[in-house]
């Protein structure tokens, strides 16, 4: 086994020293920050609804989610006596599980003795796939309630999790087609590429690409809609559901749920950054170029700075703020828009999302093979193309049937009736 363990150092240039620390740094950084997340959400909520939010435990109220934490230890474990045990104990688990293995391909420096924990061929597969299975903890967990609405919020974030892994996987499908690869690392190198290949002193952030434009906002939609937040989070929808899919859970096994949430919002944000946003740089210029032409202007003031800028040492530190941005945009939609229906949320999913992934897919594979001008010409011929199908569904589709209801009240009789017709 020795032999076997020292062969593989040999090969990979790796030891298991530099791995054991790449899981503790993440493990660390995850469960210390989750509590300073909770925190943030509260505090700018009550900033975005006019109120004074967590103020009183701790400076500012920063003790206050290790307080609520304390409390949920120490709070009644309640287990409904008609539950499935062994899945309704499980399913906490399982939700929490990806929430950490999804951080094991996300890069958040240049230095690979740090991170990723392992920088493999398929990356991008391998967000879709972990990423996938977060839904078996909650369907499980709303199963083995054996409560109806908790059972009904199981099935929600099932059909939930087909309906927008589609689009975010077709999305995806542009970046591989566009980089050739699947390894996040060599995703996030290719932004460091000069902007369209003619602008030196800025970066090929895909998100500045008109493709990468369309793909990271259908990408954005569907991590909201994969995380279950609003105004996607139909699967603990507490004004008809009583709180959904976990209903039933108390003290520990209720937080295990919250904080498998937040880990993967904050994972989230960091893959968004990753494949759209330049990865660890700060901003999309091309720090190198800026610091050789400080260099040559005789600045080498300027040229230390833009070097530190861009540099190993603060990658880290922007990578961070960029996952504090991902977390604050989902604050931000929570604070904003209201929760969908159930129709809406599907028929976004469905006739929207994934019919323009797939035809900036298209896109996407005309320009790899004519240039820049053959693009603009598929993006207007697919432009037309989706807007005289959408022109002929509506001229072929009856409308829908509303009911119209009418109070009467007759002359002979003092009480209201009510006349339902159909127009």
């Amino acid at each position: 086994m020795l032999s076997f363990l020292s062969a593989v150092e040999a090969n990979s240039g790796d030891t298991i020293g530099w791995a054991l620390l790449r899981i503790g740094i993440v493990l660390g950084v995850v469960l210390g920050i989750v509590p300073g997340l909770i925190w943030w959400e509260r505090r700018l909520l009550s900033w975005f609804q006019d109120r004074i939010g967590p103020n009183r435990v701790g400076p500012f109220g920063l003790l206050q989610p290790i307080a609520d934490g304390v409390k949920l230890f120490f709070k009644e474990d309640i287990t409904p006596a008609t539950v499935d045990r062994l899945l309704y104990f499980l399913a906490p688990a399982i939700a929490l599980f990806p929430a950490f293995t999804i951080w094991a391909v996300l890069p958040w420096g240049p230095d690979r003795r740090l991170t990723p924990i392992a920088d493999v061929d398929v990356g991008v597969l391998y967000i879709l796939a972990i990423s996938s299975l977060g839904v078996y903890g909650l369907f499980l967990g709303g199963w083995a309630s054996n409560n109806k609405y908790s059972l009904l919020g199981g099935l929600r974030s099932a059909a939930q999790m087909v309906s927008y892994e589609l689009a975010m996987g077709v999305a995806l499908g542009c970046v591989i087609l566009a980089t050739g690869s699947l390894r996040l690392t060599e995703v996030v190198q290719q932004q460091f590429e000069p902007l369209w290949g003619t602008v030196p002193w800025m970066q090929n952030w895909f998100i500045l690409t008109p493709w990468g434009l369309v793909a990271g906002i259908i990408f954005l939609i569907t991590m909201v809609a994969e995380t279950n937040r609003a105004p996607f989070d139909l699967p603990e929808a507490e004004s008809e559901l009583i709180s959904g899919f976990h209903t039933e859970y108390s003290s520990m096994k209720f937080a295990v749920f919250f904080m498998g949430e937040y880990a993967t919002m904050f994972a989230f944000s960091g893959i968004f950054a990753a494949l759209f946003l330049g990865g660890w740089s700060p901003l999309p210029f091309n720090w190198e170029f800026l610091a050789q032409r400080a260099t040559d202007a005789n600045l080498p003031w300027l040229a230390s700075a833009l070097s530190f800028v861009g540099g190993p040492i603060a990658a880290p530190l922007w990578m961070l703020g960029k996952m504090f941005g991902g977390i604050t945009f989902y604050i931000w939609l929570r604070a904003t828009l209201p929760r969908l229906r159930y129709d809406q949320l599907m028929t976004l999913g469905w006739k929207y999302l994934l019919p323009i992934a797939a035809l900036n897919f298209v896109v996407v594979a005309i320009w790899m093979q004519f240039g820049w001008a053959a693009l603009f010409g598929a993006l207007a011929v697919l432009f037309l193309l989706y807007i005289n199908v959408v022109l002929y569904v509506s001229r072929r589709r009856p409308k829908d049937e509303v009911p119209t209801v009418r109070f009467v009240n007759p002359p002979a009789s003092t009480e209201a009736t009510i006349e339902v017709t159909r127009s």
